[in-house]
């Protein structure tokens, strides 16, 4: 039996094709998922440019259990669940682990738990690695991606005062909306010394980022949207004494999937948690998608449903 799915396009770098593949084959401990939306991250972008052989995108869906996993491990059929499977997902199906999924409630749409994966368990885990943020001052680059939203917001709400990076006046506005403290265009523009800095652009965002860390203070390195390696100093890092510096993988924390999504469905349901998206649209418009992401138009998650 065959479903549809996108795969990379042949000889067509960064683009993808919807084309008919095999229905997924579930483990033992996986549960076939009917997919209803998905959203894209940046990884994503980045691997379809130079796909492994049989990779697929797709890390981040909702949709409804189709199939329980067969050592009664998931959820029973017909659950609405969030899914962080390790590819494949832009589909009509696919199979999860049961250790990566999470039950979601009625009110919670599809399309805002599909926001959850990649960006709500980087924030989420970010934030947990970085200790308690409570009145302390947090530099936050690159803000205006899916996991800054989910940053500022998780972080306010813990009492940090936030600094936010965005070039752009519109998605600036929305970071204050959601508790920063201040939004700067660029970081040269903020004013140390901060207790805490995230950084997720490399190059010369990583090199500003470090000087105005505050003495003893942390810097965490969880991304380069820029592409760009940082060049670091001796001279640049000692301008803050005694400071950390720590490379960042939100999947390798050893921390579960399936427990960390929870929390993040638990609080969304509450009101707690804003998933920002700025585009939602057909499965058939993914290349269009793709594109408005590349470009920066678009704030926050990109969403398709699966109709």
């Amino acid at each position: 039996m065959s479903m549809p799915a996108f795969v990379p396009a042949p000889a067509a770098p960064g683009r993808t094709v919807l084309a008919d593949v095999a229905e997924p084959e579930p483990a033992a401990d996986e549960a076939l998922v009917a997919v209803e939306a998905y959203s894209i991250n940046r990884g994503e972008i980045f691997l379809l440019e130079a796909p492994r052989d049989g990779w697929r995108p797709g890390q981040d869906v909702a949709g409804r259990v189709e199939r329980a996993a067969a050592d009664g491990s998931s959820p029973p059929p017909g659950t609405r669940v969030v899914a962080h499977p390790p590819s494949g997902g832009w589909a009509s199906q696919v199979a999860v682990p049961t250790d990566a999924l999470a039950a979601i409630p009625d009110d919670v749409p599809a399309t805002t738990a599909s926001t959850l994966g990649v960006a709500g368990l980087t924030a989420l885990r970010l934030l947990r690695s970085a200790g308690s943020v409570a009145g302390k001052r947090v530099l936050l680059t690159g803000a205006s991606g899916g996991v800054g939203h989910f940053v500022v917001e998780l972080a306010a709400a813990q009492g940090a005062l936030v600094t936010a990076v965005s070039s752009s006046p519109e998605r600036g506005e929305r970071l204050l909306a959601l508790g920063a403290a201040e939004v700067v265009a660029e970081v040269d523009a903020a004013e140390g010394a901060f207790e805490l800095v995230l950084e997720s652009v490399g190059g010369a965002s990583l090199t500003t980022a470090l000087p105005r860390l505050a003495p003893r203070g942390k810097l965490i390195w969880f991304g380069q949207a820029s592409r760009e390696p940082g060049t670091l100093h001796f001279s640049v890092a000692g301008a803050a004494p005694f400071a950390s510096i720590e490379l960042f993988i939100y999947w390798r924390t050893g921390a579960s999937d399936a427990d960390d999504l929870a929390t993040l469905v638990r609080l969304v349901a509450a009101g707690h948690l804003h998933p920002e998206i700025g585009l939602v649209a057909d499965w058939h418009e993914t290349a269009d998608a793709l594109i408005a992401l590349r470009e920066r138009r678009v704030r926050g998650k990109a969403v398709l449903t699966v109709g």
